[in-house]
């Protein structure tokens, strides 16, 4: 651990030569697109995204310097090894992308774009693809008017539709591109990495990879423009609706009933229910004061109470059924001796 951690705090050395530097920025790029990190935001992400951005912007102010490529130079003219130093635009705005900071996201997002265009812009020089520089982007108001007249014209102009199935098209055929690319350096990585690859293995490698970072950049760049659209869009949101300040809190307000006069209300009375008088606490506390409440012993008399007066009810109610079965019994008596008279049935000492 005492190992890891001198690791993290010694500075690791800066090449030097522009090959180098592209190697090693593009080797960073490779780990971070790659990596086993959780998000982007992770501090070891961002601490390779900031040191292979300041190499490969050494990179690029070298190249710069010795003046590698030209408008007047044609693709034969530049020799096999300096064509990698091509890639530098390129490879820089993707790193630039992976950069954390959602408030610099507009500010990334610019500068990524216009080195994807630089990128374009040579390898459009030297011929080499078929790419073309896609248009600046507009300001939020310009940007706003041309959409909706784009799509004010798309939906009575049948040629837009016709340019949005060539566009598609166009998407479909640059896949298709990039995915034979990326199997032809698969095919030529080996003898690259051993050192054993003749010149013409070593251009083709290099052509093949500026090809599938043209197809990598126009996609970039489409993504870019969209994003940017979003974020001036929830920018001009905020603008318009202003930060309402927080409302003041105000006291209570104490209850009043409206009469037709002062006169009346002390004479006839305000022809409401009675205001309350006191709260419900206030409520409890006089009567627990009293010693009424359940919890001191009112519940336990009224419950004796109330099976006292049960006990009353039914004693009374049994009383009353017998009362009733008594007087049954003696109108059924009344009635057999109606209909039975004194000495009916005894008929054995009559003549």
């Amino acid at each position: 651990m005492a190992a890891a951690a001198a690791e993290e705090l010694e500075p690791e050395a800066e090449p030097e030569r522009l090959a180098e530097l592209l190697e090693a920025g593009w080797r960073l790029l490779d780990e971070v697109e790659g990596g086993a990190e959780a998000s982007s935001g992770a501090a070891a992400v961002q601490r390779k995204v900031q040191r292979g951005i300041r190499l490969l912007e050494r990179a690029e102010r070298a190249v710069a310097e010795l003046q590698l490529f030209s408008r007047n130079e044609e693709l034969e003219e530049l020799a096999s090894a300096d064509l990698r130093f091509m890639l530098v635009p390129a490879l820089l705005a993707a790193l630039v992308l992976r950069q954390g900071g959602p408030k610099q996201r507009l500010e990334h997002l610019l500068r990524a774009r216009a080195s994807f265009v630089k990128f374009l812009g040579v390898c459009k020089d030297y011929a080499l693809g078929q790419c073309e520089l896609p248009p600046q982007p507009d300001s939020p108001e310009e940007g706003e008017a041309a959409g909706h007249s784009r799509r004010l014209a798309a939906a009575s102009d049948q040629a837009a539709l016709l340019a949005m199935a060539a566009k598609r098209q166009a998407k479909i055929g640059r896949y298709k591109q990039k995915k034979e690319v990326e199997k032809q350096l698969a095919s030529l990585k080996p003898s690259i990495d051993s050192g054993q690859a003749e010149e013409e293995q070593l251009r083709e490698f290099y052509i093949l990879q500026i090809k599938k970072w043209i197809t990598i950049s126009l996609e970039e760049i489409e993504s870019i423009d969209q994003e940017i659209m979003i974020l001036s869009q929830r920018e001009a949101l905020k603008q318009d609706s202003p930060l309402q300040p927080p409302h003041p809190s105000r006291p209570p307000v104490k209850p009043f009933i409206l009469t037709r006069d002062t006169a009346q209300a002390k004479v006839f009375g305000a022809g409401y229910p009675s205001l309350a008088t006191m709260t419900v606490n206030d409520w409890y506390e006089q009567h627990r004061k009293r010693g009424v409440l359940p919890d001191q012993g009112v519940s336990q008399k009224a419950s004796a109470g109330t099976e006292e007066q049960q006990a009353k009810q039914e004693e009374k109610k049994e009383q009353e059924e017998d009362d009733d079965e008594a007087v049954w019994k003696a109108r059924e008596w009344d009635e057999w001796k109606d209909l039975h008279p004194r000495g009916y049935g005894n008929r054995k000492n009559m003549g």
